[in-house]
């Protein structure tokens, strides 16, 4: 990976970016991407749309959502810890433990404390924790302390924490799906260099709030209205003891980008996908996705009277916790795939099916 573009992955997912809250990362995405695509704007929502050939007959929308799950402050206690609900899909089990940071003027952060296991009853150990149980602990005396910092309705997020492992691979929390908006912003770099082969308007967009609900895919595409949508998330490695490949499938790290079959994606599409990586000698791995596929590419589908869409995904280990792993090459990979497909298209594409 160029170093202009490993610096900003590692700036970028290390931005703070809870669904609701994205400006951060919305900005840092704009200013990065804004000098290799003929125009950026941002919409009421919070999206950011980058363009390139705008012009052209035929438009096709890439969705990389930047929002992260979260936590919401609901209460503050009279000692002065915080209580809190999640944002997005929480998984509570690794929470205890876990450094957060606020996002307010003062840079506060905390950690979610726990009960040391030698106090904890025996019978007690087995119980699951839910979020209402838990609090976090900012180093305040009272409530008023607090208050001073921490308004109910503040949000805060997992503290950034991006680490390179061995190969490759790189732990952070945030991938999904920041490596997504990441992908895009590449796709419209490497577009910019080959515009002259460039048959299509290409819209990149780095989305907001998929986490709560695929909203600003909604309204985007709807504003956009693409003849064909592609959205880039994380995807399901299964490569680690215990994962179920009979219901996952066999998807490893470093072993390339996800194309999907199933309903979600359309065939023409989905096709132009599977040659362009053979075209290219890009390695891909496959994934069936029955029905939904619970990313953008399902809001994509059916905006107003229907759109060809397509999903592509970086396999990724522990999704939704604060050690997320990824493959470089993988997403360098998933880069060049868009790429190339997006090239390989002509100005009027066909996107029905039969």
């Amino acid at each position: 990976m160029e170093k202009a573009s490993y610096a900003f992955l590692k700036q970028f997912i290390s931005t703070y970016t809870p669904s609701g809250f994205e400006s951060e990362g919305q900005l840092l995405w704009r200013r990065y991407t804004e000098p290799f695509v003929d125009g950026v704007y941002s919409d009421v929502h919070g999206n950011m749309i980058a363009h390139i050939n705008k012009k052209a007959p035929t438009r096709v929308m890439l969705a990389g959502h930047c929002d992260e799950i979260g936590f919401m402050v609901t209460h503050i206690t009279e000692e002065g810890f915080i209580h809190f609900a999640a944002i997005g899909g929480v998984d509570v089990s690794v929470l205890p433990g876990m450094h957060v940071k606020f996002l307010t003027k003062e840079h506060i952060c905390g950690v979610i404390g726990k009960k040391p296991i030698h106090m904890v009853e025996k019978e007690d150990r087995k119980k699951i924790i839910e979020v209402k149980d838990l609090m976090i602990d900012i180093g305040s005396k009272s409530k008023e302390e607090t208050a001073k910092y921490i308004k109910v309705g503040t949000p805060a997020c997992i503290l950034s924490n991006f680490m390179p492992l061995l190969h490759d691979f790189v732990t952070s929390k945030a991938w999904d799906d920041k490596v997504g908006a990441f992908v895009v912003s590449e796709v419209m770099r490497m577009l910019s260099k080959k515009k002259k082969y460039l048959n299509i308007a290409v819209y990149g967009v780095s989305t907001v709030q998929e986490e709560i609900g695929s909203r600003g895919a909604r309204t985007s595409c709807f504003g956009i209205e693409p003849h064909a949508g592609i959205a880039v998330d994380v995807g399901f490695a299964t490569d680690v003891p215990g994962d179920d490949k009979k219901v996952f499938g066999n998807i490893k790290l470093g072993h390339g980008p996800i194309l999907h079959r199933g309903a979600n994606i359309n065939i023409p599409l989905g096709n132009m996908f599977e040659r362009a990586a053979e075209k290219n000698k890009i390695p891909v791995q496959w994934s069936a996705e029955p029905g939904a596929s619970s990313t953008d590419a399902d809001v994509l589908q059916i905006n107003r009277c229907g759109v060809a869409a397509s999903l592509v995904s970086i396999p990724t280990r522990y999704m939704h916790t604060p050690v997320e792993m990824c493959s470089i090459a993988d997403i360098e990979n998933a880069a060049n795939l868009v790429t190339e497909t997006l090239l390989s298209m002509p100005k009027n594409p066909n996107f029905l099916p039969y």
